[in-house]
């Protein structure tokens, strides 16, 4: 298998062509049938399954990543992704005709969607292929050209994405960028139409400002310190299980991973033995030694993560190896807000206990923070469940599980506040590469109407255009009323047609 360098980067000089070509492309028209879309997104879904074990090789081989969770969570998914828009894309490609108020029956229209030209998707490194090419689906959908720029802390993730990209896609219409800082900041100044960005917040501000200079879209999927709410009443033993997966999945390197949990002590104590079962389970007593168990992606993050570890909190893990930028599963007990460990998003292994008495002291502290990606909680009351979240504001919320909310790709991914602008996912992908382009059709036929808004103005004028084109509010019982106005007469005609046969079979019609 031949695959680019993983030291290789594009030239700054070459992005101004790659900008030319691209837009080149894109003026033709080539991306706008369905046909191409379909076949570019067919493409993708098959280099994302022949090639389903180069891409574990190399980001196993930029962060002891296992095999599996390439092949699971960023293959699976693309495919999966592919597949729903390739079940859709005649749906979301068509005009959307519009009903509209009396006033203005006589006009044709509808909301036709536009692709928005040349997109820019900077991707992030913990889910290399994942956060990178999922987006792509939605630009190719919507018939975009697109650049793509993997990040360069997995070189290996991107070079052979570089490679693959190349060999699978069409190269005059999506092509892949790989450096660091200098080549995306020479994108960002490029001739774009829309960025999207996968990464940390204070970096998705920079973004942001760049897309503000040029006047275009933007959407940030940034992460944050999602919490966790377990309360008295929750399923202690499948709460643990569900905690040590989603922390310790890519070695909790995760936007949506669960960052602290909030419970009671006493709720505490009976949780953190389940917990600590469950990850002997997934990795042995000595998961650096386990081939199912991720790294941390380099030094600069160990240490990071490292000195977020309190060994005077912890009651489970805390070792550490920089030689393999190896953390073991840790969780921290009695752990309070001004920690080292809550001051930003741990991204790590690390699982914090903080203790709160009920769910409405949980909510206060969860509010009294940014708006996080994510929120779970764990209750066997649904009640109690829907008065967390209706008092909280988030990204996305699952109940009893965590992470799994981002599986189905008709639902929106996304994030609020400093987590995140946008969303997407299915047909929320399509959208956000996408412009909807209002059109509407004046028929001649309405001057004998439409004239009397001309100057010279008059009382009378103004008064028959005024209410012309007034919008009258829709009687609330309405909707009701013409049920039973339907069933009435579905009622009547029944009636009406029995009567009539029994006319005809005692022949009193004389026919």
């Amino acid at each position: 298998m031949s695959t680019t360098s993983a030291t290789t980067e594009t030239p700054l000089d070459a992005i101004e062509s790659i900008f030319k070509d691209l837009r080149q492309t894109f003026n033709s028209g080539k991306t706008k049938p369905l046909t191409w879309r379909r076949q570019q997104l067919e493409r993708l879904y098959e280099m994302c399954d022949k090639e389903k074990d180069a891409f574990g090789a190399a980001a196993n081989t930029d962060f002891h990543r296992p095999n599996s969770e390439t092949l699971i969570f960023d293959c699976g998914s693309i495919r999966n992704e592919c597949t729903h828009a390739l079940n859709h894309l005649d749906e979301w490609a068509s005009d959307e005709k519009i009903s509209d108020a009396l006033a203005y029956a006589t006009l044709d229209k509808y909301v036709h969607p536009e692709p928005l030209g040349i997109a820019l998707i900077i991707g992030a490194w913990n889910y290399p292929f994942l956060v990178t090419l999922t987006p792509l689906i939605g630009a190719i959908a919507a018939g975009n050209c697109a650049i793509l720029k993997p990040s360069e802390l997995a070189p290996h993730s991107a070079a052979i994405m570089a490679t693959m990209v190349a060999r699978y896609l069409d190269p005059s219409c999506f092509r892949v960028v790989l450096g660091g800082v200098d080549q995306t900041q020479a994108l960002l100044k490029g001739d774009i139409d829309k960025v999207f960005y996968t990464g940390s917040t204070a970096v998705g501000k920079i973004v942001m400002k760049a897309a503000a200079d040029k006047m275009i879209p933007v959407t940030l999927e940034c992460g944050g310190k999602s919490p966790v709410f377990v309360a008295d009443d929750a399923n202690l033993e499948i709460c643990g299980r569900r905690l040590a997966w989603g922390k310790t999945i890519n070695c909790g390197q995760t936007c949506l991973a669960p960052d602290y949990v909030l419970c009671s002590k006493a709720t505490e104590s009976r949780l953190i033995p389940y917990v600590t079962k469950a990850w002997q389970e997934f990795y042995t007593t000595n998961p650096a030694n386990s081939d199912s168990y991720c790294h941390i992606v380099n030094s600069r993050h160990f240490d990071r993560v490292k000195r977020l570890i309190n060994q005077d909190k912890v009651v489970h893990g805390g070792q550490t190896d920089s030689n393999q930028n190896f953390i073991a599963p840790t969780i921290m007990s009695d752990v309070t807000a001004d920690d080292n460990v809550m001051q930003e998003e741990i991204f790590g292994p690390l699982l914090p206990f903080i203790t709160v008495r009920d769910e409405q002291e949980a909510i206060r502290f969860i509010n009294s923070r940014d708006k996080p990606l994510a929120l779970y909680v764990f209750s066997s009351n649904k009640d109690l469940a829907k008065r967390v979240i209706n008092a909280t504001s988030a990204g996305s919320t699952c109940v009893n599980d965590v992470i799994f909310q981002i599986a189905p790709p008709s639902l929106p991914f996304g994030g609020v506040g400093a987590s995140g602008l946008g969303a997407y996912h299915g047909k929320y992908s399509f959208d956000a590469f996408s412009h909807r382009r209002t059109v509407v059709y004046a028929p001649n036929w309405t001057e004998v109407l439409l004239v009397q808004r001309n100057p010279p103005y008059t009382a009378k004028k103004t008064a028959f255009i005024e209410n012309l084109s007034k919008v009258r509010r829709r009687w609330r019982l309405l909707p009701r009323l013409g049920f039973w106005f339907w069933a009435f007469a579905a009622l009547a005609l029944a009636v009406a047609a029995r009567i009539g046969l029994r006319g005809l079979q005692e022949n009193k019609w004389n026919i």
